[in-house]
């Protein structure tokens, strides 16, 4: 604890000085080796306490307001260090001559409450600098008329209260000011106000070295954002960057797209340009396109023939073949086996019936017999045509049979059932006689055959009538 400040409150405890002037020497008495600042410490303490006086005298009831010089001494130094800020004090003083414009804030304040203590240039300057800056707030003091209205507005405003509801709340430095100088602030309130500035300057520097420890903190926290801010608007920057060559990239894409649309555009028009010019020059070449491409649809039609045709001549050189070999194992057979028994023989037509050259399609059938029924339909005048029922012969060669075939025997026990049912299609599409044959033997083919005279007998009177 310094020895201004034991002094001041030696000083504030018996009120045995009117004067700073023993303040100000234990200032400078601070400075030195420690020889003046003891003794003054100890003629305060050996000096007896004076009374105090009425407050009736001390503070005399009238409307003038108390001048800063006419305040006690330890009034001085919370106005000028509340009421007063250091940069402004530091402005205002700098102009005077004499003051030392490199004194730290500390000298400029012990400076400025010495000069205060009485009448002076610093103290008049200071005055109106004080009434200036706190003007509105003195009009609103000057309402209070006695010093219990005058209390009352100071707790209101020592506790942070607005004067009225919805107001901002008073400024504690203004009411500090009014409070002191108002004419009905009497000896009691002047106490209870230091008192109340006293620990409100208490408060205040404790929250400042809170609220350093905060901006400490928030400036730690801040150094921390701040790098990360650098570096998102780094990763920003290279993003922007990245997306702006991408975007360079898709416009130069773009440009040499709608050049090349433009060009086969172009391209496109040059082309029906010249069609038009060739449709003009030759008027039928449309017409011959056509043409030419029934054409060629026609030539491979022929050659689709040509190759069909080549088949069934490769088929009939086989089916020659085939009934070649079939006439010689039927010869082989006759000479083999016996006649048949009379008795047994079912009864033969009376005449076997005309067959005019048509072709007759015998489908199924075993291979022993078939020798039997070219001879019994070749013996009638018709053309016989064979096909196994796709034992082994293919199915598909079916169609190309029953095309060709004028009347058609179908053999039901010795074919397929695709067969069967191509044979009972073909006929019911096309119109042509079909008998439907079980046993696979001579007999059976010969009413077979006499069942297709019949048919076409009738068919033919028919037409006839």
């Amino acid at each position: 604890m310094s020895l201004a400040y034991i002094a001041y409150l030696a000083y504030k405890e018996t009120r045995m000085c009117d004067s700073p002037n023993v303040f100000t020497a234990l200032i400078e008495g601070e400075a030195q080796t420690g020889s003046a600042a003891p003794a003054l410490l100890g003629g305060l303490a050996r000096k007896p306490a004076l009374p105090k006086e009425p407050a009736a005298a001390e503070h005399r009831l009238g409307s003038r307001r108390r001048r800063l010089w006419e305040l006690p001494s330890q009034a001085l130094c919370p106005v000028i260090g509340v009421c007063l800020p250091m940069p402004l004090l530091r402005r205002r003083l700098g102009r005077l001559p004499g003051i030392n414009p490199r004194a730290n804030d500390y000298e400029l304040h012990c400076l400025a409450i010495d000069a205060c203590g009485q009448r002076s240039d610093v103290a008049e300057l200071l005055q109106r600098e004080l009434d200036q800056r706190f003007i509105r707030t003195l009009r609103l003091a000057a309402t209070c008329k006695t010093t219990l209205a005058l209390a009352a507005w100071w707790a209101a405003a020592a506790q942070g209260q607005p004067l009225r509801e919805g107001e901002p709340p008073l400024d504690v430095a203004a009411c500090f000011w009014a409070t002191l100088t108002h004419a009905r602030c009497e000896h009691s309130l002047q106490e209870q106000v230091l008192r109340d500035i006293h620990m409100l300057q208490h408060q205040v520097g404790a929250a400042n070295r809170a609220d350093l420890g905060r901006l400490e903190a928030l400036a730690d926290e801040n150094a921390v954002l701040a790098a990360e801010l650098a570096r998102v608007q780094q990763r920003s920057q290279r993003v922007l960057q990245e997306r702006a060559a991408a975007q360079e990239r898709q416009a130069a894409e773009l440009v040499q797209l709608r050049a090349q649309l433009l060009g086969r555009d172009n391209l496109l028009a040059s082309l029906r340009d010249d069609m038009q010019a060739l449709e003009a020059a030759a008027p039928g070449l449309r017409h011959r396109q056509e043409q030419a491409e029934q054409i060629r649809h026609q030539l491979s039609r022929i050659q689709d023939l040509e190759r069909a045709l080549l088949r069934a001549r490769q088929d009939a050189a086989l089916a020659e073949q085939r009934q070649r070999e079939s006439q010689a194992e039927l010869q082989r057979l006759q000479t083999l086996a016996p006649a048949e028994p009379v008795a047994n023989a079912a009864p033969e037509p009376a005449s076997s019936p005309d067959l005019g050259e048509r072709a007759v399609l015998c489908v199924g059938g075993r291979p022993s017999v078939v020798p039997i029924y070219r001879q019994l339909i070749e013996g009638t005048g018709g053309r016989f045509l064979h096909h196994d029922g796709g034992e082994e012969d293919a199915v598909a060669k079916l169609d190309a049979s029953l095309a060709a075939a004028d009347l058609v025997i179908c053999q039901t026990g010795c074919i397929s059932h695709d067969a069967y049912w191509r044979v009972k299609d073909h006929c019911k599409r096309h119109g042509k006689r079909c008998v439907y044959v079980e046993s696979p033997s001579a007999s059976s083919l010969r009413r077979a055959l006499g069942a297709l005279e019949a048919g076409s007998s009738a068919a033919a009177a028919d037409d006839a009538t």
